[in-house]
């Protein structure tokens, strides 16, 4: 019995892709992400944190970093450029599917798709940064506020914001209190506005 209970887990095991990107002297230094097949994903910047940074894709989202990562094998090959370039930090891309498991590491690559798919934990990278940004000015720097959502609407409007509903308890928080400068309540409200009814939209 216990081998088909093996078996059985394996069957049902959750596949994900798993990021990792590691430049001293770069800010951050090191990112941990991972992607499971729901769209959970789960943000680090030291390989010891256990509270990371988490929210969900969209099935759109979700949909296409796991269709760039069927069209590169699941990282069972390698991508690599082999060009003399500078270094641009040691980046993996793993797949975990119950017992199988592959990653390669590379530090520039001219495949388009993996170009893609890193561009997309580029992306989710910068997110988190402006969301840990934001959560720092509302707490203790009010008066930065104001360019912390700036900065979080120019993504938004370029289309690079990851995980906008994350956003969207610190703007409701800025947009609704006083202690906050008008241009930024306003602001925060828009934005929150420009979030919803683009998630409305997608629902």
């Amino acid at each position: 019995m216990i081998p088909v209970l093996i078996f059985a887990a394996l069957a049902f095991a959750d596949p994900r892709i798993v990021y990792t990107k590691s430049f001293p002297g770069s800010d951050p230094a090191y990112v941990e992400i991972a992607i499971d097949s729901t769209g959970a994903v789960s943000y680090k910047e030291a390989p010891d944190d256990d509270d990371p940074e988490t929210f969900k894709l969209g099935p759109v989202s979700k949909a296409q970093v796991f269709a760039l990562a069927s069209r590169l094998s699941h990282f069972s090959r390698p991508i690599e450029s082999g060009l003399k370039v500078a270094n641009m930090g040691a980046k993996t891309f793993r797949w975990e599917d119950g017992d199988e498991k592959h990653e390669v590491k590379f530090n520039y690559s001219q495949d388009q798709d993996a170009e893609e798919l890193h561009a997309w934990f580029e992306r989710i990278t910068e997110s988190e940064r402006l969301l840990a940004i934001l959560r720092r000015a509302v707490r203790h720097d009010k008066l930065g506020v104001n360019e912390a959502v700036i900065n979080v609407q120019a993504c938004w409007q370029r289309r690079e914001l990851v995980g906008a509903g994350q956003f969207l308890p610190l703007l409701d928080q800025v947009a609704k209190s006083d202690v906050f400068m008008h241009m930024s309540r306003e602001r925060a409200a828009e934005l929150a506005e420009s979030i919803r009814a683009a998630q409305s939209k997608a629902e």
